[in-house]
């Protein structure tokens, strides 16, 4: 009881720091944003935020350019000079949170100085965009060689191991009695202790225990409740961290209305009390936990423990619909995982012969400030138009990007690489799905002068398309059948008029 009560008064002692938050007051200390976006510029120039240090109760925030080539950045008509590192230019600036603004930023990259704007913006305490609920923060850790993984489990006898296809960011092996090790690429490892099980003796104390069964999850991970969906195991997550409204899964809207599934807050700020009280056996959590490290540690400091998904970090766009396969282990529906598994990628294997089609895509939406946000050429979205028989515009264009999920770039650059591009997708699923191409000469009649809008090759995607990681091979069929002209019958895409 005694250990119960403590555990409510941390979290009391959090939940009152988050209504200080809420009222505007920031107490003087180092801070990690819960998400941070920028806008502007080339897009060949990132910027990242990795700390707010409050003093004298001025929020001053550390703004990093991945350039070295900044030499100065004004703010409300001030203007500051950079700590310069070997690859980048290092700002501390004072700066609001929860608010965008708008800094100048000088370049002497080009011939000579240039100054490039930016509209910023610095979350904390409330909820980051979903435009990018697939990428993972800076500071996820390196990946782990899964293939030199440890197996031994004193007193447990090693049978085999789960095999994957695509999915390189875990492993699942299975030991007599029912036991089974979930070993992560961040280096985490599961024991998945069947109902009735003991603990082993002497087991690694790194290594998480997972008590079958796991009825009561706390699903904090977007990306991972399709895939529940599709092994009808909706009945395994008790706790959400998006309200109803937020689901593009209707079967998971449709139980948090009825009861079934209860809001218990959003990742960084979780009810800590509903979850104690329910009986939470695991938090599954997206890449964003990472930046709310001591919510992390109060979940498991009450017996609560985590596990990170890290599906946005497969290579292999399938690769992340073939985490159904470590949730089948987790609830032991290994036998649902792998048909489901199975009739995805035989939807994909089909196109195998398709000859590329010797089409151009772009995929994109319009910003709040006029500039366009494309997807990198490493991302999954990309590899999707590859599998389909397309070519990625950008895929030159922003060669070196590396795995960055999108890019945000000037509508004068876009229109230099997309204005003869055979197709458009506008990505539906972040900004308002595009109802006729009337929609898109609104943003901006430069799009009257791009291929695809004459030939009538505009393209939008519906909402769902972020939460669906059970149909990406659903998504890549309809990548195909764009390509083809056959677009009667696609499901996540729709043709523009």
């Amino acid at each position: 009881m005694r250990g119960r009560i403590l555990a409510l008064l941390l979290a009391l002692a959090l939940a009152v720091g988050a209504a200080a938050l809420a009222e505007g007051g920031l107490p003087d200390g180092e801070y990690a944003p819960d998400g941070f976006a920028f806008s502007g510029g080339s897009g060949r120039v990132t910027i990242s935020c990795p700390k707010l240090v409050v003093r004298g109760g001025t929020a001053f925030a550390t703004l990093t350019f991945s350039s070295p080539n900044y030499s100065k950045l004004v703010l409300d008509g001030a203007a500051y000079a950079p700590a310069r590192e070997s690859d980048a230019s290092v700002f501390e600036v004072p700066a609001p949170v929860n608010a965008d603004f708008t800094v100048v930023a000088t370049t002497t990259a080009m011939s000579a100085p240039h100054d490039i704007e930016y509209t910023l913006h610095i979350y904390l305490g409330e909820d980051a965009p979903q435009a990018e609920p697939d990428v993972a923060p800076a500071d996820a850790g390196e990946a782990v060689d899964l293939g030199a993984r440890a197996r031994d489990i004193p007193g447990l006898a090693w049978r085999r191991e789960l095999p994957l296809r695509y999915a390189r960011q875990f492993a699942v092996d299975y030991y007599d009695g029912g036991y089974k090790l979930l070993t992560l690429a961040d280096g985490a490892r599961y024991l998945v202790v069947p109902e009735g099980g003991a603990v082993p003796d002497g087991l690694d104390g790194g290594v998480r225990v997972l008590r079958q069964p796991l009825d009561k999850v706390y699903l904090a991970a977007t990306a991972a409740m399709a895939l529940f969906d599709a092994l009808d195991a909706l009945d395994a997550v008790r706790f959400s961290g998006t309200r109803a409204d937020g689901w593009t899964v209707e079967s998971a809207a449709d139980a948090m209305r009825r009861g079934d599934i209860l809001y218990a807050g959003k990742y960084s700020e979780p009810d800590y009390e509903l979850l104690l009280d329910g009986g939470c056996d695991l938090a599954l959590e997206s890449t964003m936990i990472l930046h709310a490290p001591k919510v992390r540690e109060m979940l498991e400091a009450l017996g609560i423990p985590v596990l990170v998904e890290r599906s946005s970090y497969e290579a292999h766009p399938l690769g992340r619909t073939e985490w159904v396969k470590l949730y089948g282990a987790l609830l032991d529906r290994e036998a649902e995982a792998e048909a489901f598994f199975d009739a995805q990628a035989a939807a994909v294997d089909a196109l195998e012969d398709f000859p590329d089609a010797e089409k151009t895509v772009a995929f994109f939406y319009v910003a709040t400030d006029g500039g366009v946000v494309v997807r990198g050429p490493d991302d999954y979205v990309a590899g999707m138009i590859a599998l389909a028989g397309g070519r990625y515009a950008f895929d030159r264009a922003l060669a070196g990007q590396g795995a960055r999920a999108s890019v945000s770039v000037s509508m004068e650059d876009f229109y230099a690489v997309a204005v003869d591009a055979d197709c458009l997708i506008y990505n539906g699923a972040i900004d308002a799905p595009l109802e006729s191409v009337a929609d898109l000469l609104k943003k901006s009649p430069l799009f009257a002068d791009f291929r695809a809008v004459k030939t009538g090759d505009v393209f939008t995607t519906d909402r769902s398309l972020y939460q669906a990681t059970d149909a990406l091979g659903d998504f890549i069929v309809d990548l195909n059948r764009m390509l083809r002209g056959e677009t009667e019958a696609m499901r996540f895409l729709r043709k523009v008029e």
